[in-house]
């Protein structure tokens, strides 16, 4: 690694460093309340990313008001400072405390899906507090696998994956990350994925979210089909009565099987990237605006965000 690098990770781990430990040091309700103040100024400096949230709020409801669309996409970011606060906490708080401090619902749809040597694949999405689905599941006595993308920074990747797997959880590179998740459902684990971010062309197919063909990761969908797992949603969307996030944990969606696996994958598909839809609409003011969702293209469309980039 050059100087330079060494000197890049340093001063960007450092910055992580101190931010995390700085909100991890303050009371829970600070803790929030300083994510939301950092998350507002993000707003009003990151001018890219209000085009970016903009532009996806114009697609997913079409007959939102300027001024409707302004204040929904400052929700979300506020939502983001909220969901750092909480996770601050993390390397420090124990299961007990945090069973105190979030609700989760719907503890007997994991447990039924959990027969004796057989899979469960989670989805989910990035809305509300996603991070802490695996954490607190972890706390409640339900460890997991789930894939992610590596920081390139590697120590502020140490720092987030030794928070991460505090309780048992285990974290799979989504680069080559195939055997480990067959394994982890052949062996009657549980794996974790978020299913909705954009892929490329080659690793997803086109299905509908809000009305628009989007890529979408057919992962979950080949998976449960080969080894005969279930796929549970669940979500972490913040209570605002409550004042807490509640991870809710839904029924098994039914798999149906024709005998064509291409054709039973993508009804899968567009099966669970309905559920996210729904809950999208249910807690709009909660979901990565910011992410170029629909950034990957059937052949011959224009990117939306080529402008933008």
């Amino acid at each position: 690694m050059e100087p330079r690098s060494r000197l890049r990770t340093l001063l960007e781990y450092s910055a992580a460093r101190l931010l995390f430990f700085s909100l991890g040091m303050l009371p829970r309700p600070l803790a929030i309340a300083s994510g939301r103040a950092l998350a507002r100024a993000v707003y009003l400096i990151g001018w890219k990313l209000r085009r970016i949230g903009d532009l996806n709020l114009k697609m997913a409801f079409p007959q939102m008001s300027r001024s409707e669309r302004k204040c929904l996409l400052r929700d979300s970011m506020v939502n983001l400072g909220r969901h750092l606060g909480e996770f601050s906490r993390f390397s420090s708080v124990t299961p007990e405390t945090l069973r105190k401090t979030i609700d989760c619902e719907g503890l007997e749809n994991l447990a039924a899906a959990r027969a004796p040597g057989r899979g469960v694949v989670i989805i989910t999405g990035h809305l509300g507090a996603w991070e802490m689905i695996s954490f607190a599941l972890s706390a409640f006595g339900y460890p997991f696998d789930f894939l992610v993308r590596r920081i390139e920074n590697p120590a502020i990747e140490r720092l987030i994956e030794e928070t991460r797997t505090r309780f048992g959880n285990r974290t799979i590179d989504k680069r080559g990350a195939a055997r480990s998740m067959l394994t982890t459902l052949r062996t009657g684990g549980m794996l974790g994925l978020a299913v909705d971010i954009n892929v490329v062309r080659d690793k997803g197919i086109f299905v509908d979210f809000f009305g628009v063909p989007a890529s979408t990761t057919f992962m979950a969908a080949k998976l449960a089909l080969r080894t005969g797992s279930l796929i549970v949603p669940v979500f972490a969307p913040w209570e605002e009565r409550r004042q807490r996030f509640v991870i809710s944990i839904g029924a098994p969606l039914t798999i149906e099987r024709s005998g064509d696996e291409k054709k039973d994958i993508r009804q899968l598909t567009s099966k669970f990237t309905k559920v996210v839809e729904d809950c999208v609409r249910r807690h709009p003011d909660q979901w990565l605006w910011i992410h170029k969702r629909w950034r990957t293209r059937p052949v011959g469309e224009k990117n939306f965000y080529e402008a933008i980039e």
